[in-house]
């Protein structure tokens, strides 16, 4: 009776590795596709705020300052809801839990339509589109790649982090078009919309797991059964960190990341559009350009995912910040009413570092902390996200005081400096060093 259980459960096991040996394309392949779609649709969300704080400051007099405050309240919530995102998706799925982010950002965003103080701004834009966006986040991007793949991880982080990007790209100029033509309003509906648009896409397409479908993580040798949901996801998100903060990669990575979002979606895709319009620049072309970013985003992003592959990924992200400094402090000299070369070099410059960081970020929050990498890659996001929501709001309260941007501009390159030299002293883990006793896939030791 054993001999004949043991071999029932055999073929049981064996059945859902038929499907990998096939000459097919993998469907790891289309689910990343999915990913990547999806997460172009939620990118409106990202393409508005900048286009927002003139008209909003016209129509309801609110200071820059006031905003900016909206605006940190979003990017705050995107990178500390981000961890608790990644715990959710391994409790109740990845197809749920973006699902229901999608639905609030929908929510949040066609709510604005009849806001007329600023605290409802603040519960709109800030509160709600923050949540939602942020249970979606780089998190969704890593745990769909640290489940269907075990090889190209690289490459694939930096394509869906790129959707981003993608994203900004196809609406910036729209929602810039629907602004100046027929004000904010309709464009906050479209932002709604698209976010509804894409929840079918990830109902219907999206799968949680590779043994969902019967079939091995692309490149795995053997077949990975889909594991039990974990229970207690938020306690689960909160050990994750007190285990990470003991180590001192997790506060250079924090810290290096919190750079990165202080010299880009904090005052670049925030402020940009507002900045050159200052200098008498349409809002339209400003957009554009800001879109165009996207355009070498896309680049730059994939590219790094490939050199995150074969070399290391310190070095990348030291000459990545460093490279983003020096152009930041170039760009108050570039500003003017009319596009021209050295601007366009600029943007090109700067769109090819603009989240070329991820990838390399995400491979040293794996080789550091294994895998509960995701959940603490989620909390790296928030120190990102932190760090872009204090310049959001320091910004717009730099325009109010001082009349103009400059300051900001050369601020964030400075600390650019410093993100180089942080990752530089971030010691590599020693592969043949041991696990822990109890066997746990915690957060493995880490070099101070």
């Amino acid at each position: 009776m054993t001999q004949t259980t043991e071999a029932a459960q055999a073929r049981e096991d064996s059945r859902p590795v038929r499907p990998s040996s096939s000459h097919r394309v993998h469907r790891a392949w289309f689910v990343a596709a999915v990913t990547f779609v999806t997460i172009i649709g939620a990118a409106a969300f990202r393409s508005l705020p900048g286009l927002l704080i003139d008209p909003l400051h016209q129509e309801f007099h609110w200071s820059r300052g006031t905003i900016g405050a909206a605006v940190s309240i979003n990017l705050a919530l995107y990178g500390l809801t981000a961890p608790f995102a990644a715990a959710l998706m391994d409790r109740f799925g990845i197809r749920r839990v973006v699902a229901v982010a999608l639905t609030v950002i929908a929510i949040g965003s066609g709510l604005t339509v009849w806001m007329t103080t600023a605290w409802q701004l603040m519960l709109c834009w800030g509160l709600l589109v923050g949540l939602g966006s942020g249970s979606m986040a780089l998190a969704f991007a890593a745990t769909v790649t640290n489940r269907w793949f075990t090889e190209r991880k690289g490459l694939v982080t930096g394509i869906l982090t790129a959707a981003s990007a993608s994203g900004q790209l196809i609406f910036l100029p729209l929602l810039s078009w629907i602004v100046t033509q027929h004000g904010w309003r309709p464009a906050a509906v479209t932002v709604s919309l698209a976010a509804l648009a894409v929840v079918p896409f990830v109902w219907l397409l999206l799968r949680d797991h590779p043994a969902d479908v019967g079939q091995k993580p692309y490149g795995a040798k053997e077949f990975v059964p889909k594991p039990e949901p974990v229970r207690g996801a938020a306690r689960r998100a909160v050990t994750v960190l007190l285990s990470a903060v003991r180590t001192g990669p997790f506060w250079l990575l924090a810290g290096s990341f919190a750079i990165c979002g202080a010299s880009t979606n904090g005052p670049v895709q925030t402020h940009f559009v507002p900045a050159a319009h200052d200098h008498g620049m349409p809002v339209t072309a400003a957009a554009s350009l800001l879109a165009v970013v996207g355009v070498f985003d896309v680049v730059g992003t994939v590219a790094s995912g490939w050199f995150t592959d074969r070399f290391e990924p310190r070095r990348l992200l030291a000459v990545y910040y460093a490279l983003r400094g020096i152009s930041l402090l170039f760009l108050p000299m570039l500003l003017a009413p009319s596009v021209h070369p050295p601007m366009v070099f600029f943007i090109v410059f700067y769109g090819l570092d603009w989240v070329a960081t991820v990838p390399p970020t995400l491979a040293l929050c794996r080789e550091q902390y294994g895998e509960d990498s995701a959940i603490v890659f989620g909390w790296v996001l928030a120190s990102h996200q932190i760090g872009a929501a204090l310049v959001a709001f320091l910004a717009g309260v730099a325009r109010d005081r001082f009349g103009s941007y400059d300051v900001v501009w050369y601020a964030s390159g400075a600390l650019c400096a410093a993100a180089t030299l942080m990752v530089l002293v971030i010691r590599r883990r020693r592969p043949s060093l041991p696990t822990t006793s109890a066997g746990t896939a915690g957060v493995a030791p880490a070099a101070a």
